[in-house]
């Protein structure tokens, strides 16, 4: 929601809908890239997370996909760095504790292969950022 307010969100609509009409749903695990519009950023690469159904449904998998996919997509577009939200921990309910060490290893990973060379986390209140900080990896 954050997002579509700041490009714009009648625009960055209209460009989802494109996708739609090209390529159909976009699956889990995925990413599409589309203009920045209003952002100070250029691209957005949107993907597709899991909804949390108690981790008996390939979710920590789908959640890796969809990092690994973003990573891939700004690779091959030539960008440098990029912004994460925690993926699927809103709405689709995926528990912090569970998807913490899933996304650290993906954006280590591909750190690691050069496919980025700043990856950063976007948190959403305090209680977010503890437990990342929690984890004990993430500079500040």
């Amino acid at each position: 929601g954050a997002i579509h307010r700041a490009a714009g969100h009648a625009a960055l609509q209209e460009l989802c809908l494109a996708i739609i009409r090209d390529i159909g749903q976009l699956e889990t695990g995925k990413a599409v890239i589309t203009d920045g519009l209003a952002l100070p950023a250029r691209h957005i690469i949107h993907t597709v997370g899991p909804i949390w159904r108690g981790g008996t449904h390939d979710e920590a998998h789908l959640l890796s996909s969809a990092y690994r996919s973003c990573l891939q997509l700004a690779h091959e577009h030539h960008i440098q760095s990029i912004a994460f939200p925690a993926i699927s921990c809103g709405a689709y309910g995926y528990p912090l504790d569970k998807a913490i060490p899933i996304a650290l290893a993906a954006l280590r990973t591909g750190l690691k292969e050069g496919l980025v060379r700043l990856a950063q986390m976007v948190l959403h209140g305090e209680k977010s950022y503890r437990a990342w900080v929690a984890c004990g990896e993430i500079v500040l």
